[in-house]
Order: C-alpha cells, then sequence, then structure tokens
C-alpha cells in the first residue's frame, strides 16, 4: 500500500508540474548572474539628470544604475564625465574581471570635442559652427575607429565572459521644425549631421569587434529640441557642460529602454 501512495503521490506531482508548464509556458527558470558593470563618458554617468554627485558626475537616475537596481547580481558604476576613449581604457577597466558578464559603454563624443564644438556654435557664427562641426566629422572618421577597436579589445580580454553594449547619442535637434529658438537652422543641421556621423562609427565599431549596437536616437524621436516636450537639455552658455545632455527623463525614457532590450539575453 505504501509503494502505490508514493506513485500517487508521484504521479499528483508530476501533474501539476506539467499544468503548471502548459499554463505558464515554461517551467520557472532560476535567476541567471549578472555582473554589470557601465563604461563611459558623462551620458553614462548621468549629467544633466539634476542629481549628479562626485567628481565625475554620476547619478542614480542614469541609465546603467537604473536597470541595475532591477535586474544585476552586482553592479559597478565606473562612468566618468569628461572621459574619452583613452581615458576609459587608462581608469575605467579596473574595474572589470572574468566575472562581469554585462558592460555597457558610450563614448566618442569627448574625443571628437563636443564641449568645444558646443562654445563654438554658440558663441561664433554658423560658419564657424559648421567648420568646427566638419573637423569633428573628420577625426570620427579617420581616428576613433582606432580607438574604438582598442577599448573593445581591452573589454573582451579583461572580460572574456561578458556580453558588451555600446550605446551612441540622440540627434540634438528636430530639424523639421521650422521655428526653432537658439541656433541657426544651419547649425542645428550641422550638429546632427555630425552625430549621425559620430553614431555610423560607434555601430561599425560594435559590428567589428562582437558588441552590441544599441540606437538611442530612435527612441528621441519626438523629445528633441524644438519638440517641445524635450528630453534633452537647450544651450546654455551658463552651464555648457549640461547643454544637449539628457534629463531625467531621457535616461528613464529613452536610454534605459533601449538598454533593456540590448542586454535581455545576457545570462541566457
Amino acid at each position: 500500500m505504501r509503494s502505490l501512495r508514493v506513485i500517487a503521490i508521484g504521479v499528483t506531482a508530476l501533474t501539476t508540474v506539467c499544468a503548471a508548464a502548459l499554463i505558464g509556458g515554461a517551467l520557472p527558470a532560476h535567476a541567471a548572474t549578472v555582473n554589470y558593470v557601465a563604461l563611459g563618458d558623462s551620458y553614462a554617468s548621468g549629467v544633466g539628470t539634476g542629481s549628479e554627485s562626485g567628481s565625475c558626475g554620476q547619478s542614480s537616475k542614469a541609465f546603467g544604475p537604473l536597470w541595475a537596481a532591477s535586474n544585476a547580481t552586482s553592479f559597478t558604476f565606473a562612468a566618468c564625465s569628461g572621459a574619452t576613449t583613452a581615458g576609459v581604457i587608462s581608469s575605467q577597466l579596473s574595474s572589470l574581471s572574468s566575472s562581469t558578464t554585462l558592460v555597457s559603454v558610450t563614448t566618442g563624443g569627448n574625443d571628437v570635442g563636443f564641449s568645444s564644438i558646443m562654445e563654438t556654435c554658440v558663441l561664433e557664427s554658423t560658419s564657424s559652427c559648421e567648420s568646427a562641426v566638419d573637423s569633428a566629422e573628420s577625426y570620427a572618421e579617420n581616428t576613433l575607429p582606432g580607438s574604438l577597436n582598442t577599448l573593445l579589445a581591452d573589454i573582451h580580454a579583461k572580460a572574456p565572459n561578458a556580453k558588451i553594449v555600446m550605446l551612441d547619442y540622440p540627434d540634438f535637434y528636430d530639424t523639421s521644425v521650422s521655428i526653432c529658438i537658439g541656433l541657426s537652422g544651419a547649425d542645428h543641421t550641422a550638429l546632427d549631421n555630425g552625430i549621425n556621423i559620430l553614431d555610423g562609427v560607434i555601430q561599425t565599431a560594435a559590428a567589428d569587434n562582437n558588441a552590441t549596437f544599441a540606437d538611442v536616437r530612435s527612441a528621441f524621436s519626438g523629445h528633441e529640441l524644438c519638440d517641445g516636450n524635450d528630453w534633452l537639455h537647450s544651450v546654455d552658455i551658463f552651464n555648457i557642460d549640461e547643454s544637449y545632455h539628457p534629463t531625467a527623463s531621457g535616461q528613464a525614457d529613452a536610454y534605459l529602454p533601449v538598454f533593456s532590450a540590448a542586454a535581455a539575453s545576457v545570462g541566457q
């Protein structure tokens, strides 16, 4: 009789498991270990969110810590405002190890001179603005690829088990809007063209180095400068560092979902 009862219990348990599988579509899985490190510049550190702190301008409202709060087993926030690609290599890669499973990196803007371009476009003529952007585009196309390739190779070497997600930069202006207070329409177009060339270089580097490219430009559509519901800070000559950086909404509603989608397969 005892053996029959054991069999009956086993059949009942198996039936319950099968029913759960049919209803839920799959059996519950153990949560994966996700050791996440966020690298990069001010777009990764969270400048512009209004809650930055420290010399690196880090904010809990940046996409990295926002994602980590609900998804990461461990999190290292290494991103730092003002970092160039060389700066990420020299100062941030010590955060990586063989146990790292996910890395995000946003870099390239400081290499091409975002801050100096902003100052030129705000304080000088349209022709000076266009010239500054042209120089940045040349650097992005001819010099930056080598720096990005070195960075990604170094990340792979220090974190061989990690998925790498490279994020880019949003277009600053909605150039379809005919009336927009601030810089001239020609300035707007030049800046957006420069951004798109930079983003294309970042995309190519990701493809060439086994990294996932996460493009935020479409996520900012309808929320660029001139749209009226901006997720970017407009030009401020008294706070150039914050100009063109994502607001807290830009981080939470654009960068975060784009990164989340790119990081979805980590640990699987």
